[in-house]
């Protein structure tokens, strides 16, 4: 039987990867009482930890959805002084 990938709520893996960082119990003790792999509950306890320090060191990165708008409001001001140009001569 092939297994399909799970998609876990963000406060799932919040909780799962709290529990890590607090130390209640190994990966492998973790992922049985959650039901994901010790690899994934790991990788959750990674990503927090790193979220973290963004956080604190006011680093915090903008999101995808802000990144990708930031983009295309650039490539429309370039398009906007391309026709500015081409409407000038």
């Amino acid at each position: 039987m092939v297994r399909k990938n799970q998609v876990h709520r963000a406060s799932f893996k919040a909780k799962v990867a709290l529990a890590a960082m607090r130390e209640e119990g190994t990966p492998s003790e973790l992922g049985l009482r959650f039901g994901v792999h010790p690899t994934q509950v790991n990788q959750w306890k990674h990503q927090l930890e790193q979220a973290a320090q963004r956080i604190f060191s006011g680093e915090a990165t903008p999101s995808a959805r802000e990144a990708e708008l930031a983009a295309a409001l650039e490539r429309m001001q370039t398009e906007l002084d391309w026709l500015k140009k081409k409407v000038a001569q």
